[in-house]
């Protein structure tokens, strides 16, 4: 019935219309959504409450305070281009049980951290978990359904995504306020709890049949080394450069080349030596795919950015505390959602994505050009109704760009394909954090007032340690801090349209290519009939071996 639209995949796909929904089916998609849910809160919440946690860890450096998303993010992204493989080679439910496993210790210790180092390490855990979270729930997703009709279910990841986003800065500001930040990751241990639950019951997958000998053989250890060490390098430079360290600095440009020129070497291997490539050729050879990996990347960056950023602006500039600045972001709130499942939706109905994504990004582009509207003494509705049109826009354009990536490539190629994809979307993440952080904070050393600067001899914390300051300031000094802040933070909204412009531009080149309408019978849900028909085979084998 249903064929790719690749040659040479047919023998491989069944069509995903022949087979009924079953409640095994809805509770492996229960499970994966709660997964996706629990890393996406504890990300978002913690944009709220960093200023708070910088402030009550005793030996947590002012100008460190960036390594507090940085340090999931830079865990995360060396995680997310051996996921696939791990995928791969060992099946899906292990990574996945293993990753939940791996996120719930993080999280135990950023809760009863003491110090800087034990907090960092924590985050850093937590990072690795959340990327096999992340990589995993979109990898199963594309197990169990044909991309033909995966609009629905890319969507209701969206809305998944984006009412933990929509609530996570709340709960994390009213942690904040309360000085109980530690709960914001105690929180998540019964919801590991729960999802692990799910998945050990319900989400019974196809694994590989192969000695642990014959599955280490198959791994890619020089290109998972240099994916790593590339990718921690470019972080960091990111992450040091004009807070710690000023650009110019040695101690930026020597991580920055070394990681630039890791990732090219990265390439270069996986094309042309690697015996089981990570990432093939073939995911980047084609116009299309190329595309989608570039919106993937510029979509994320922006998606973050304005979450973390917003809060700073309701928090400086308009005098919102934690709490308070994490429920004016509900503009963005109450439209990412139902545009991310309308999105999804048209593409199953029209069977098509270009129109979505350029839609998109232009509502995107606008949403993100008006910001430079903002300023200190702006009305409220005003930023909260521009959140509005930022949603609809960034919601669509989020569920879409998945589709032109994996179109043009064989279903076989699932796996490695997405987890390239998430990588894009982690890497975006520590970019758009660390670049608009930089940029913030030089517009702040610029545009503060002297009086004001002297409370922070080191200068490196601006971004986040002056927030606090700012509502117990006398008059006029007060009004001069605000207006400062939102004369820089224009910086950042003319970054956010930079990037939203260039997503647009990336749409451009892509193709119009036919969803594919089968799945790869190698993976998917291991039904009683086949559990059944397993054990017979293997006790016949059994059998055989013994005569």
């Amino acid at each position: 019935m249903g064929c790719a639209t690749l040659s040479g995949s047919t023998l491989n796909l069944t069509s995903d219309n022949s087979r009924s929904r079953t409640t095994r089916f809805w509770l492996v998609i229960l499970a994966i959504c709660s997964s996706l849910f629990l890393g996406a809160l504890e990300f978002t919440a913690v944009s709220t409450a960093l200023p708070t946690i910088v402030q009550s860890i005793p030996d947590f450096p002012s100008e460190d305070f960036v390594w507090v998303g940085s340090a999931y993010a830079l865990a995360a992204t060396a995680f997310l281009p051996m996921s696939g493989s791990l995928a791969q080679i060992f099946g899906r439910r292990p990574v996945v049980i293993v990753s939940l496993l791996v996120f719930a210790i993080g999280s135990t210790m950023c809760g009863a951290a003491s110090t800087r180092n034990t907090f960092l390490a924590g985050r850093t855990i937590q990072g690795f978990g959340g990327g096999g979270i992340l990589a995993l729930t979109s990898i199963i997703i594309a197990d169990l359904v044909p991309l033909q009709e995966r609009g629905m279910y890319n969507g209701l990841m969206g809305i998944t995504w984006s009412v933990a986003a929509a609530i996570g800065p709340v709960i994390g500001g009213i942690l904040a306020e309360a000085s109980r930040w530690r709960w914001l990751f105690y929180l998540n241990l019964p919801i590991c709890g729960f999802v692990l639950c799910l998945v050990m019951l319900f989400l019974n997958l196809h694994t590989p049949r192969t000695s642990l000998r014959e599955k280490l053989a198959q791994f890619d250890w020089i290109g998972i080394s240099i994916i790593v060490s590339s990718s921690a390098a470019w972080v960091i430079a990111l992450t040091w450069a004009g807070i710690v360290y000023p650009w110019s600095s040695f101690r930026v440009l020597v991580p920055f080349v070394l990681g630039l020129c890791g990732l090219v070497a990265f390439f270069a291997y996986e094309f042309f030596c690697a015996k089981h490539p990570i990432v093939s050729f073939e995911y980047l050879s084609n116009r299309t795919s190329l595309s989608g990996y570039a919106q993937t990347f510029m979509i994320q960056a922006v998606i973050v950015s304005y979450i973390y950023y917003m809060p700073i602006y309701f928090q400086a500039c308009k005098a919102a505390s934690p709490r308070g600045s994490g429920v004016d972001l509900f503009g963005l709130a109450m439209t990412l959602p139902p545009f991310s499942i309308l999105g999804g939706a048209s593409i199953k109905i029209f069977t098509c994505y270009r129109p979505q994504l350029w839609i998109g990004w232009l509502l995107t582009i606008l949403s993100t050009g008006i910001l430079l509207l903002l300023k200190s003494d702006s009305p409220p509705g005003m930023s909260i109704g521009f959140g509005v049109l930022a949603g609809a826009g960034m919601g669509v354009t989020y569920t879409a760009t998945f589709f032109p990536v994996l179109a043009p490539l064989s279903v076989e190629s699932n796996a490695h394909a997405i987890s390239l994809a998430v990588f894009m979307r982690s890497f975006a993440q520590v970019c758009g954090i660390t670049i608009c952080g930089a940029v913030l904070q030089n517009g702040l050393e610029k545009n503060l007032p002297a009086e004001f600067l002297v409370l922070f001899p080191s200068a490196h914390d601006l971004a986040y340690g002056a927030v606090a300051e700012v509502s117990g300031l006398p008059e006029p000094l007060k009004q001069q801090v605000q207006s400062a802040f939102a004369t820089s933070l224009e910086r950042v909204w003319i970054a956010l349209l930079v990037m939203s412009c260039a997503g647009f531009l990336c749409s451009i080149p892509m193709k119009g290519i036919s969803l594919h309408a089968g799945l790869d019978r190698k993976w998917g849900v291991v039904e009683e009939s086949e559990a059944m028909k397993d054990v017979t085979t293997e006790s016949e084998e059994g059998a055989i071996e013994m005569a």
